[in-house]
């Protein structure tokens, strides 16, 4: 079974909220033919994008294929929160890379906020963004944790964009019975993903990259040139950009290993009307201290979008809203007969350091993917990244693949299976509250 079929219908966005509220692109034309290009990049979602626009402003001919529409994947589905850092905390980092680093990927986290937030307004992209995030702790112990880190990030990096919050503080925020605390980084944002991604596709076509939909490919034969196949024609290239995350298949047997496609789950209810300030007194998103995190925001038209559940086989669950509504409910008791409009899935990719495996797997093949959740700035950035090293300014790439990659236990074959042993573990853990 292939994830590219096996939730969804060719060619075509889920049923979500998202696509529902976007302003769609007409579509771009499948691959037929043969044709010649600088650099071909499979994948048509941030990372994909990102890369095609960056390199096209550079002068770089450049073809993207892209297997359903751009943005299909997690990157028109997510939670469409624009986080501050890395996906591992900065004193994790300290450990795992040094001081010196640690550094140098901070510096990278905040460009790739300023990135995206610049990307907006220069193709003027309407994605409804908004400042602030706020992290939910359920405990003391937690929330003690959350401000330490806030100081951390402080002292060491000169950041001061968060605000720490006692139990009340957050509760003017959001107030569900559930939170004790946390902190409210008014750095970070939260945007509509999908709207964002049809952004970077027009204004990587503006820029002169060619953009293929349905054009999903079948084989990549590689020597000092690259020839990538689909059913109905051929790029030849000088390079390769593999940017399809958890849909990358067995298009690279050599990422398998450290980079894995699980599924996680967002609904979106009614609008809530005055019920609003009972959900969120802030338009701010919130993510929380749950292994398997729930994550929420307010849509543009008042809807509660929450996040929350994750599966580890290649199919979703029959009744995604069921799915969702029990940790929904267990934020918001008293929304248990909300309407839920909207609910889908999507599928990303993660990594065992929860860092995005970036590595050059030739000398003309790129591959960038498990941004574990983190990927609305950091694939965004990531296209810039691979854009700069293939015109030779390599520091920044080079910085990010420097990143140690643990394969995951079992290889390829059985990594599914112990992941969902290992989060059955977790799950049981955040419902006792240890």
């Amino acid at each position: 079974m292939n994830l590219l079929d096996a939730n969804d219908h060719s060619g075509q966005y889920p049923d979500s909220w998202y696509a529902a509220t976007a302003r769609p692109l007409p579509p771009f034309p499948a691959l037929e033919g043969s044709k010649r290009a600088d650099v071909c990049v499979i994948g048509g979602g941030f990372t994909g994008l990102s890369t095609a626009l960056h390199l096209a402003e550079r002068g770089f001919d450049v073809v993207l294929l892209e297997a359903h529409r751009v943005g299909f994947g997690a990157s028109g589905r997510n939670g469409g929160q624009l986080g501050s850092g890395q996906r591992m905390e900065q004193d994790g980092l300290e450990k795992l890379v040094g001081q010196e680093d640690a550094a140098k990927l901070w510096t990278l986290a905040e460009d790739s906020k300023n990135l995206v937030r610049g990307l907006i307004e220069k193709h003027r992209i309407t994605c409804h963004y908004k400042p602030g995030i706020a992290h939910a702790c359920f405990t003391a112990k937690e929330t003690g944790e959350e401000h330490e880190y806030a100081q951390h990030l402080q002292d060491r990096y000169g950041y001061t964009q968060i605000e720490i919050l006692d139990r009340d503080a957050l509760q003017a925020i959001c107030p569900s019975p559930k939170y004790v605390g946390g902190s409210l980084d008014m750095g970070a944002g939260h945007l509509h993903p999908l709207s964002f991604a049809l952004g970077l596709a027009r204004a990587a076509s503006d820029a002169g990259a060619t953009l293929h939909e349905t054009s999903r490919v079948t084989k990549i034969d590689r020597s000092a040139k690259v020839t990538v196949h689909t059913d109905a024609g051929k790029i030849e290239a000088d390079h390769l950009v593999l940017a399809c995350n958890g849909y990358l298949g067995d298009l690279e047997p050599k990422v398998a290993s450290r980079v894995m496609p699980i599924n996680n789950f967002i609904a979106a209810t009614e609008p809530l009307g005055d019920e609003v300030a009972k959900v969120l007194a802030r338009d701010v998103a919130v993510a929380d201290t749950k292994f398997v995190i729930n994550y929420f925001r307010l849509s543009h038209d008042n809807r509660l979008l929450f996040g929350g559940g994750e599966s580890y086989g290649y199919t979703f669950p029959a009744d995604i809203s069921a799915t969702v509504r029990k940790p929904m409910v267990e934020i918001f008791p008293h929304l248990k007969d909300v309407r839920i409009d909207y609910a889908w899935g999507g599928t990303l990719a993660i990594t065992m350091k929860r860092m995005p495996y970036l590595r050059r797997l030739a000398p003309n093949v790129i591959s960038a993917s498990g941004y574990s959740g983190h990927g609305v700035g950091t694939a965004t950035h990531t296209g810039q990244l691979i854009a700069m090293a293939l015109a030779g300014e390599t520091e920044g790439f080079d910085t990010m693949a420097r990143v140690p990659a643990t394969p995951f236990p079992g290889g390829a074959r059985m990594r599914s299976p112990l992941l969902a042993l290992a989060m059955t573990w977790y799950a049981l853990r955040d419902r006792l509250g240890v």
